[in-house]
């Protein structure tokens, strides 16, 4: 952990204001009441786990709120994921109340008021999740809130004991073992997720992720470097869990963005004119470094050499539809592996 705060060495008098502090620097802010007649006194330890953040706090009784006011200030929106080591503790959120004790989980989100309240002295792990990482709908989240999990049964056995040891280790780390491990995290959150929604939750966050990759997808396609590695390592997922997302897509990341280049060099290509870029010029715009290279995948998919193609086309030979669509060979080839440990290009 890289970040410690503690009051132990701050007088009694500004222990509230140096904890409001010490909450909204780990955490994110809020409001802080604390329960009982004596000076509040807590330790928080904080630091970062790949792109998750993770903090253990040790604390006196107290209740703390996040209100519309502190939404309003700019902060990066987190799921957080709560587990009571110690001592009890009640969310509130969504217009529900969850009570949980030493070992049990809850789920909040920082984008929405909640309260934490603490009636004794307690002791927690917290990891906070980026919202924009999940590929998680928000009707799903909000499914999720201010509900008990179970550390005995279902994910909740495996992610609790899981999350606490990870937030207790997480300074020993290496940055890339951290890297895959917060993935590791996200992938688990989203089964948890899956398991605890109703109405195919599972199928509708999936269809949701794989939309928001095809769209990255098609805003990278000018990238030489873009490749499912690259890709995966954007949503924050393993390759392994991309290639998942896609086999029920009839074609693999690899294959898509090939495919997509050739559509993109196609369109490009069927413009002709005497202003028109060289062919080797319109591939490796697209991806495609080496000439000879999109010559060859560019026969296979459209049957036709670039150059042929685009002689052939400002010709009138092929018609519209062939100027730019999916490749007929592309679309006979969905379970092609090839190069998907590779780069597409």
């Amino acid at each position: 952990m890289d970040l410690v705060l503690s009051t132990e060495a701050v007088p009694d008098r500004e222990k509230l204001d140096y904890w409001r502090d010490a909450i909204g620097r780990a955490l994110v802010p809020m409001a802080v009441v604390p329960r009982g007649g004596r000076p509040l006194g807590g330790r928080i330890t904080g630091g970062r786990l790949g792109h998750l953040r993770v903090c253990s706090v040790e604390a006196d009784a107290q209740r703390i709120s996040r209100t519309a006011a502190h939404i309003d200030s700019p902060s990066e929106a987190f799921v957080a994921v709560h587990i009571q080591v110690a001592g009890t503790a009640t969310l509130l959120q969504d217009g529900r109340h969850a009570a949980v004790g030493a070992g049990e989980l809850v789920v909040y989100d920082t984008a929405r008021p909640y309260t934490l309240d603490f009636p004794e002295p307690f002791a927690s792990r917290v990891v906070h999740l980026p919202r924009r990482s999940l590929g998680v709908p928000d009707e799903h989240i909000r499914g999720i809130t201010a509900t008990p999990v179970s550390a005995t049964e279902g994910l909740g056995a495996i992610l609790t004991p899981f999350l606490a040891t990870l937030v207790g280790s997480a300074h020993s780390y290496p940055p890339a073992v951290a890297g895959r491990l917060a993935v590791s995290v996200v992938d688990l959150f989203g089964t948890l997720v899956a398991e605890r929604s109703r109405f195919g939750c599972a199928d509708s966050a999936r269809e949701h992720l794989v939309l928001r990759i095809r769209d990255h997808i098609d805003r990278h396609l000018e990238d030489q470097e873009l490749a499912p590695e690259s890709v995966a390592a954007a949503h924050h997922i393993s390759v392994r869990y991309l290639h998942r997302l896609f086999e029920e897509e009839g074609i693999t990341v690899a294959r898509l963005i090939q495919r997509r280049r050739l559509q993109e060099c196609a369109r490009e290509l069927a413009r002709g004119g005497s202003t028109a870029p060289a062919v080797a010029a319109v591939g490796q715009r697209w991806g495609f470094v080496n000439p000879a290279h999109f010559s060859r995948v560019f026969r296979g998919a459209y049957g036709h050499s670039p150059r042929e193609w685009r002689r052939l086309r400002t010709a009138g030979v092929l018609r519209d539809e062939e100027s730019g669509g999916t490749p007929p060979a592309a679309v006979r080839r969905p379970n092609a592996t090839e190069g998907d440990r590779t780069r597409a290009a």
